[in-house]
This record gives structure tokens, sequence and C-alpha cells, in this order.
């Protein structure tokens, strides 16, 4: 037990450092130098080492729980309508796991002249998607959804952004294709990687083609009365 004294001599160390006066009673020196309250976990609902490195590049270090929810047995009318309800029940699959927090569903797709294209089944279907992307302006959409645990609450939106593909040869297809990087990607293609070589310019949120549109977090975030800064 630390009886009053030895209260005043662990003030008078605290205080010294900072050449400040000693205050009186002793407790209010916690008054002075606060606890940091634990932040609110985050939890992905994503096996995606993009989306994670996106959150830890600014400063959540979240909780991740695949889904492994059955994609085949969404249909929609509309791409837009498909990746927020992907994206919803991706979160809301995980959601019995936790009584706290706040789950985060995305699924991202890339729409080009009519066609929707997700992760590609091997290497020969994503030299045929390539073929048929190159030169052309495709539409990537990325559904978003937010379960709030504590107030029982949903959010979905989404993000999108327009991309144009550079016009490259067969036997550049062929060499990307053969890194394996396109066959993990929706779209075919990653940002991030070697695919943004193949990527002249995007109209709207860069953060969105790499599968988590950061500014509409940050939004959904603020919907929910909640600060990024919360999450630190």
């Amino acid at each position: 037990m630390i009886t009053d004294g030895g209260l005043r001599q662990i003030d008078k160390l605290i205080i010294n450092s900072h050449n400040l006066s000693l205050p009186n009673p002793p407790y209010l020196t916690f008054l002075l130098f606060p606890l940091k309250l634990m932040s609110i976990p985050l939890i992905l609902a994503s096996a995606s080492p993009a989306r994670k490195k996106l959150l830890q590049m600014v400063g959540i270090d979240p909780i991740v729980r695949v889904s492994n929810f059955d994609e085949s047995t969404i249909n929609a009318d509309d791409t837009l309508h498909l990746v927020q309800t992907l994206a919803q029940c991706k979160a809301q699959t995980i959601a019995p796991q936790f009584d706290t927090g706040l789950i985060l569903g995305c699924d991202s797709v890339l729409e080009v002249a009519g066609e929707v294209y997700g992760k590609p089944k091997d290497k020969s279907e994503a030299i045929d998607r390539w073929q048929k992307m190159r030169g052309q302006v495709g539409v990537l959409y990325t559904g978003h959804a937010l379960i709030d645990r504590v107030n029982n609450q949903t959010l979905t939106r989404c993000g999108i952004t327009k991309v144009h593909f550079a016009n490259i040869s067969d036997e550049t297809i062929i060499a990307y294709v053969d890194t394996e990087e396109p066959l993990k990607c929706a779209g075919c293609f990653a940002l991030e990687g070697k695919g943004g070589l193949f990527v002249e310019r995007l109209e709207g949120c860069h953060s969105n083609v790499i599968g988590l549109s950061l500014p509409l977090f940050r939004q959904m975030l603020t919907d929910f009365g909640y600060q990024i800064t919360d999450f630190w």
C-alpha cells in the first residue's frame, strides 16, 4: 500500500520532470496527465492484405476476421447494389462473434463495357479480360458496410472510381498475368502493385481502387457519431 507520503514522492518525480508546480492534494496529478482510453476495436471482415494495410497507414490496426461468405448466392440488378449487398453480407456473417466494436465489410468489382469482373478463376481468364480491358475506361465499385455492434446499426455505401487503362501489348499482358498478381485482385489488377504501371489515370478516389475508400470510411464513421481518432 502506498501512503500519502509515497504518493507525494511519486508526484514530485512526475512534476519535476515537466517543470511544473506540485498540485495539492496529490491525486490531482492524474488530472494533469490523464490516461489515454482504450481505442474502439475495428473488425475487418476481409482477407485482403491491401485493405488491412490501408487502415494501418492511417493509424488503425484492425482485428481481421475472414467471413468466407459464399458470394455466388447473391444476385443483384445493378453493380452498385451488388457490391453493397456483398459487403453487408460479409460484415453480418462475422457480427455474432463480437459484442462491441465496429465491423467493416467491403467488396470490389470492375465494370468494363457492361461486363462485371471480380477475381479471375485462372490465367486464361485473366488474359482474356486484359485483352478486353486494355485501352478502355473501367469503373471500379467498392461496396462498404459498417456495423456498430453496440447500437446495432448498419450503414452501407459505395465508392466509384473511373480507371483509364493503358493500351498494352499481348506480350505485356501475358508477362503480367504470369506474375499471378492479377489472379488475386478484383478486376485483374493491383493498383498498388505491378498493375499500377498499366493505369494511365484515375477519376475519383485512389484508395477506393485498392479496396477501401478512406474518405468514404471516415464519413461513415462520422455518420455513426465517431471520429477517426477514436480508433487510434
